[in-house]
């Protein structure tokens, strides 16, 4: 693969992402989609840049702003889409909705309604992995809120004097819901709270895949090789509201539309096509790709079946379908 080629595969995932979530959000205001909603539009370059870094046999953990990087794992569009619908042929069966997609064979460890509920988990994960002796290392995705839970120094220390092979993926949208990092962290710069439990740490531009790959390929690296634990933290921010229930009266419009200037994916399809007609000729056929994956994706889920009311009970205790 070449590199356009490659920058190519990138900016797929990411419009991939967009678009899909954009329809999302169409289908919520529709009621087709029901519950929590939370859309990572504007964060794409993270999940797309550090999941290029993992291999087939590691684990990921996630949190409930999770579309993003069950897509670019591989998750199909439309066993997405049809989980949100609460379709048996989802995911999780249609029980668990956008906060809990889940995808055993792609050892996607599913998304978590907790804010910092799944650092733990990863922790758990890496030790299993290490116990076994598994070549392969658990990347946790958590933002800027997780880092002022206390699962978060739990794990980092534990991570830490095991030398578990964890890499912890901070995107950090400056927001931790409604309330601006500054009003929540004394110390801004959360990288540097690695140096605490004497995890080696990094912070890259969120806004820019190929940055985002880079380091992640480095943290990677760093983990699997066995010297323990790496934080790694990706600056970025989210275009929309908190949720679907949010009404955004925390941040002032202006902010938005600046960030929106940073926009990775047209910056991405400048750095590849700098000739803008060529760009559109180029854009206008990853759209029409894209289109018709999610449009493939609606009508999965639309043709998708309701679970029967006699097995409302099934799997209230764990047992395998």
């Amino acid at each position: 693969m070449t590199d356009r080629d490659h920058l190519l595969e990138l900016l797929g995932q990411m419009l991939l992402i967009r678009r899909f979530e954009e329809k999302c959000a169409e289908l919520y205001t529709q009621q087709k989609i029901r519950g929590f909603l939370h859309l990572y539009i504007g964060e794409e370059a993270v999940a797309v840049g550090v999941i290029q870094a993992l291999r087939a046999e590691d684990g990921i953990v996630s949190t409930y702003r999770e579309h993003g990087h069950a897509l670019a794992r591989g998750m199909t569009p439309g066993s997405i889409m049809a989980e949100m619908y609460g379709k048996q042929e989802g995911c999780s069966r249609g029980r668990g909705g956008s906060m809990h997609l889940f995808d055993e064979t792609l050892r996607f460890y599913g998304g978590n309604a907790v804010v910092g509920g799944g650092l733990p988990l990863a922790v758990g994960l890496a030790l299993a992995d290490k116990m076994r002796g598994r070549a392969s290392i658990t990347c946790c995705f958590f933002g800027d809120g997780a880092v002022a839970e206390g699962e978060f120094h739990e794990c980092m220390n534990l991570a830490a004097l095991w030398k578990l092979p964890v890499l912890f993926a901070c995107e950090n949208n400056r927001y931790a819901m409604g309330t601006r990092i500054d009003f929540s962290h004394s110390v801004t710069d959360l990288s540097k709270k690695a140096a605490a439990y004497s995890v080696p740490a990094s912070a890259v531009d969120g806004m820019d895949v190929q940055a985002v790959e880079q380091a992640a390929g480095e943290a990677a690296e760093h983990v699997r090789s066995g010297k323990g634990p790496y934080f790694l933290e990706c600056r970025t921010y989210r275009f929309r509201a908190h949720s679907m229930y949010d009404p955004e009266l925390y941040r002032d419009k202006a902010e938005v539309e600046e960030w929106k200037k940073r926009d990775p994916i047209p910056a991405l399809m400048r750095r590849i096509e700098p000739d803008s007609a060529k760009a559109e000729s180029l854009v206008d056929e990853l759209e029409r790709r894209v289109a018709g994956q999610v449009g493939d994706a609606i009508a999965f889920a639309e043709s998708g079946t309701w679970e029967p009311v006699e097995d409302l009970l099934r799997f209230v205790y764990s047992e395998r379908p």
